[in-house]
């Protein structure tokens, strides 16, 4: 602790906070001045709390430090409720502790707070995001977020990219340079067309087209904007189509009775809402804020006033149980029948308020799912996959893709016997060659029987014609003997005959 405090006094003593404070001024500071202290830190991160404290009122202070703290990311060292209140009271721990986070890093805290006042997204309530102009808003909001982002992101690399101020003083030079080579070649032209006879006229056209060129790149920078105007007032247009379009899909099969049933109903809730439910919680809300200015305005509280409070309050829990028994004694009567429709009526209360608890989730429910709804819309759109389908053209688009489901699976069946019966074909067909094989081998061999070793070959043509050509060429080969024709006959579409060599 004692070097934290020696840490802090010395980096308050430096500019630009120049305190000059030592360890014993800075230790019997007072709360108000803790606490300015440390909105001064603030003040060098962020310069919007440049405050003095005693002229803002104490709630205002603490919701602005509890602000700054959660921009910055701090997480507290003890509990949340016990951080919370030593901030408001400027006890010295969390004080301290807080000080010390923020002197350790404060290029990194500057950076952090610079980022937070555009990075931090507004707290808007999903009631008011379903007004169609908000959302746009809003949605124009995350891009320029995003864009920022990205802007930012480069500015960092271009930062720690090493680009060196030789190369910066090098660019100015040449550029210095070529100022002076563009006046020279000026004041040249300016002499070459000193006696130029009609230069005046030529000089209002250049400048009537220089004109015109600016004029032409503002027009189409209007014409981008009005084209991104155009296109969120397309978006709007199509949200309210598809809602028209769902109010009239509702309405099909509603009755005026049933409109107004409903109407009924939902005026009914609202009126509940409206009128019990919503002021007994503002009424809770209220109180809960009065003890939290009652516990902020009690100075801090010793071991001695904790025992005399919790001796206070055992006290007062004692004489309720008191008064509790005796209202029992005194209203034990068998035939009041007033307790078993209180016992009902508060059950039937609670039942409500719960009905209304989640009426009130359902609709908070309801909304974020919309909300989520319209950006998946969004971006089908911007895909270009075409619209949601809703309803019964859903159940049609369901129905057909169960009939192509079942379609492909009997022709991947079918597919699947044929390449099985293929294969069968296949094999019945090499088995059928190997017999032909065997049985000419046989046929040859009991036909020509001598000391002589024949073989058969077998010549194949599609017309009679090419096999005379193909038994001449044979019977004129050397080398080998040949045989009469034992067999002839005609298989797929070819003629053939079996000839015997050796």
């Amino acid at each position: 602790m004692s070097e934290r405090l020696k840490y802090i006094v010395q980096e308050l003593n430096k500019p630009p906070f120049s305190k000059n404070l030592n360890l014993i001024s800075f230790d019997g500071l007072d709360p108000t001045q803790r606490l300015q202290i440390l909105n001064d830190v603030f003040a060098d991160i962020e310069p919007k709390n440049k405050i003095d404290i005693r002229q803002e009122a104490a709630d205002q202070t603490a919701v602005r430090m509890f602000a700054m703290l959660r921009a910055l990311k701090y997480k507290p060292e003890t509990d949340v409720n016990a951080f919370r209140q030593g901030l408001v009271q400027g006890d010295k721990s969390v004080v301290y502790a807080i000080i010390y986070w923020c002197l350790q890093s404060m290029p990194e805290l500057k950076k952090r707070a610079y980022l937070a006042k555009y990075l931090v997204k507004l707290d808007i309530t999903p009631e008011v995001q379903q007004d169609d102009e908000i959302h746009a808003m809003m949605q124009q909001y995350e891009e320029m977020m995003e864009e920022f982002k990205s802007v930012h992101k480069d500015h960092n690399a271009f930062e720690t990219s090493g680009f060196s101020t030789a190369d910066i003083k090098k660019d100015i030079e040449n550029m210095e340079e070529e100022k002076e080579q563009l006046g020279k070649r000026v004041e040249r032209i300016k002499k070459k067309t000193e006696n130029m006879q009609g230069k005046e006229p030529m000089l209002v056209v250049a400048k009537m087209l220089r004109t015109e060129k600016e004029r032409q790149q503002e027009l189409v920078t209007q014409t981008q904007e009005q084209q991104s105007a155009l296109a969120l007032a397309e978006q709007r247009i199509q949200r309210i189509r598809q809602q028209l379009k769902e109010m009239r899909a509702a309405g099909i099969k509603t009755t005026p009775e049933d409109l107004m049933q409903q109407l009924e109903e939902e005026t009914k809730t609202n009126d509940y809402l409206v009128r019990e439910k919503y002021p007994k919680e503002i009424a809770s809300q209220q109180t809960i804020c009065k003890d939290l200015q009652k516990v902020a305005s009690i100075p801090a509280m010793g071991q001695s006033d904790l025992d005399d409070l919790n001796n206070s309050i055992k006290s007062v829990n004692a004489s309720i149980n008191q008064l509790i028994e005796k209202k029992m004694l005194l209203t034990n009567d068998p035939e009041e029948k007033t307790a078993l429709f209180r016992q009902q009526a508060a059950m039937v209360s609670r039942k409500k308020e719960t009905a209304a608890d989640t009426l009130e989730k359902a609709r908070h429910e309801l909304s974020q799912i919309d909300a989520e709804v319209e950006e998946k819309k969004l971006t089908l759109k911007d895909l270009d996959m075409g619209d949601v389908l809703r309803g019964e053209e859903f159940k049609r688009y369901v129905a057909k893709l169960r009939v192509m489901n079942n379609d492909y699976k009997k022709k991947r069946a079918e597919i699947s016997e044929i390449r099985a019966e293929v294969g069968i074909l296949t094999r019945s067909e090499e088995i059928l060659k190997e017999q032909e094989e065997e049985i000419l081998k046989d046929l040859v061999s009991s036909i020509y029987i001598g000391s002589r070793q024949w073989d058969y070959k077998m010549l194949v043509s599609s017309s009679p014609v090419n096999l005379h050509s193909i038994i001449g060429n044979l019977i004129s080969c050397p080398g080998h003997s040949w045989a009469p024709l034992i067999l002839c006959g005609v298989r797929a579409s070819q003629t053939y005959i079996v000839v015997a060599l050796s």
